[in-house]
């Protein structure tokens, strides 16, 4: 008889044996009452006595499903996110709410319309990680007593109705439009003033305007096909006038003599 109930015993201790894993946590009851927290190992579950539930106490990346939202300029976008979190107390998930999983996504959903609908469209495309940040924060304040921990919160994509995609669009060519005459004038404003400067030293340096025209010459008698203009530089020609009155004048004054 000692045997039977040594070995009934020994039954019930060996099928009692329950293994929690490095990453995950046990929440033990004891009659429906929460005893303890069981650390990973073997730990005897009692039948009947004991009940116990296992957490997964490892970083979990839920996907926030793609939902309408409203931007404060009324502007009507698709979003949707990526949020991670984990588990810092297996008793509270447990006791505090009924299924920490679904009541994690539901929370990010509505914190994301929430936080969407207080910026315009401009600040929600410009400064995402910013957006991202205060959902993140909000949503780890509010599964604080569920015993979670929100580590970060990504908005994965941003979808834009097509009339407003095609309004973005101009308003972006016109921004590059514009960026490109200004950097058009820019560029014809430096090279007015230089060539002011170098008309400015060509008139004040003597043979300068021949040196740039043997240049213009050299460059032009490289293609045989140009049919080459030459304009003579004006100094040239006031050379000739200052012979031509020289001559002039002479001859007037041999005529006078004779």
């Amino acid at each position: 008889m000692l045997y039977v109930i040594i070995g009934i015993i020994v039954f019930i201790l060996i099928t009692s044996i329950r293994q929690i894993e490095e990453y995950e946590r046990g929440v033990l009851f004891t009659f429906g009452k929460f005893t303890k927290i069981l650390n990973p190992g073997w730990n005897i579950v009692l039948p009947i006595i004991h009940s116990y539930k296992k957490v997964d106490i490892r970083t979990k990346a839920v996907d926030v499903p793609e939902q309408d939202a409203i931007t404060k300029d009324n502007v009507t976008v698709r979003i949707n996110a990526v949020i991670y979190y984990k588990v810092q107390d297996a008793s509270k998930a447990i006791l505090a709410v009924e299924d920490f999983y679904f009541a994690v996504g539901q929370l990010a959903q509505t914190t994301m319309r929430n936080a969407v609908g207080a910026v315009s469209l401009d600040d929600l495309l410009s400064s995402r990680e910013k957006i991202s940040g205060e959902i993140c924060h909000i949503i780890d304040e509010a599964t604080d007593p569920w015993g979670i921990k929100v580590e970060n919160v990504e908005l994965k994509d941003i979808k834009l109705p097509m009339e407003m995609q095609r309004v973005i669009a101009k308003v972006a060519e016109a921004e590059r439009e514009k960026m490109a005459v200004i950097t058009k004038s820019v560029g014809e404003i430096e090279a007015s003033k230089n060539l002011a400067k170098a008309a400015e030293t060509m008139a004040t340096t003597p043979g300068a305007l021949h040196l740039r025209t043997l240049a213009t010459l050299n460059d032009l008698s490289s293609d045989q096909s140009n049919t080459i203009i030459f304009a003579v530089p004006i100094e040239v020609l006031e050379a000739f006038k200052s012979v031509d009155t020289a001559s002039a004048i002479k001859k007037i004054t041999n005529k006078k003599e004779k």
